[in-house]
């Protein structure tokens, strides 16, 4: 690739079920001209998050979907190249949606600086970003967690659900995580420090997780959906909350197998008095986000909240670590690295 190109990986197709790497292509085009009001960035790292699997579908959501040939959705850290805003300058550090490739020309009040000194830089995709943010909001603003409680997490490993968990037990309640294999439970009870951590992988997994809930869930933290979902509904106490942020189980879900449950899932919401909200991080913002960057960002610099980066190298590598998060296999906030900060 000539110094002069753009790296880029757009939609090739829509997935049937679990995405395939030939719903990606890597194309190369001419490196843009920041125009009147635009800034020149080279992105330096790139976030992947399970939230980009619905932008691959055509169907009505929340955001607009990508459409085939589009450059794939996606938030980053990048540096200023050039800059035709009186706010940026060479050298800048930005967080922008530039999408999955190398360099993009944005309108500079669509991005935000960042200073580099305050924390690591790949925290603001991760601990002190968006997934950060969700954690926060979620879990305040909907599961108003009390002393005592019990707050369980499912994904608990991951970007949001590992800062769930130590949130849980900085109000006080006593935290359990639900994670997929020995490793990344041990992580969540020797790491995060969360009181108990059950494998939704074990075969005995809904009477693990009641033994690790003696006196119930109380506040259930939502990020899987299926069949973690339903070894948690008996164990919710009457006027549990449930945050739903994300449901990754049934993402690639290309028709409903199995049973009917919803029935009788509403006749517990109904008996047992329990709130249910899905939410979308962005509506929390003015009520919650200065309380997160002052609480968490303390955290993080006092080394009081911990968070662990899954990185991989090249953006060629996207589409396949994608696919891998959306298997569970990362450990942590999944991050590519596209270029280094100093070259």
């Amino acid at each position: 690739m000539s110094r002069s190109a753009v790296r880029r990986i757009v939609l090739a197709a829509r997935p049937h079920g679990r995405p395939q790497l030939s719903d990606f292509r890597l194309e190369e085009a001419a490196l843009p001209e920041p125009g009147a009001g635009e800034v020149l960035l080279r992105v330096l790292y790139l976030s992947l998050d399970p939230y980009m699997r619905g932008r691959m579908n055509a169907g009505r959501s929340y955001a607009k979907p990508v459409e085939l040939g589009e450059v794939m959705t996606g938030e980053a850290i990048a540096a200023v190249l050039a800059s035709n805003h009186p706010e940026y300058h060479e050298g800048d550090v930005v967080l922008a949606g530039t999408g999955w490739r190398t360099h993009a020309a944005l309108n500079g009040s669509a991005l935000r600086k960042i200073d580099p000194s305050r924390a690591p830089l790949t925290t603001r995709l991760g601990v002190l970003g968006m997934p950060g943010f969700t954690a926060y909001g979620g879990l305040h603003a909907i599961g108003k967690p009390q002393p005592g409680e019990t707050v369980a997490v499912a994904a608990a490993s991951g970007a949001v659900g590992s800062l769930v968990v130590q949130l849980a037990k900085i109000a006080g309640a006593r935290s359990v995580g639900i994670a997929g294999g020995p490793e990344k439970c041990a992580y969540l009870t020797t790491e995060l420090g969360c009181d108990a951590a059950v494998d939704h992988r074990d075969p005995d997994f809904p009477r693990l997780l009641a033994a690790a809930c003696p006196a119930g869930i109380d506040i259930y933290f939502e990020n899987v959906g299926g069949a973690v979902w339903q070894a948690v509904l008996p164990l919710l106490n009457d006027h549990a909350r449930v945050p739903v942020c994300g449901l990754i189980a049934q993402y690639n879900a290309v028709r409903h197998e199995g049973p009917d449950r919803l029935p009788a899932t509403m006749r517990e919401i109904l008996s047992r008095s329990l709130t249910v909200r899905g939410y979308l991080n962005y509506e929390f913002l003015p009520d919650y986000f200065d309380a997160f960057l002052r609480d968490v960002g303390a955290g993080v610099c006092e080394g009081r909240i911990r968070y662990r980066e899954d990185i991989v190298d090249g953006l060629e590598n996207a589409p396949q670590k994608f696919i891998d998060m959306l298997d569970g296999k990362n450990f942590g906030k999944v991050l590519v690295r596209v270029a280094r900060a100093e070259t």
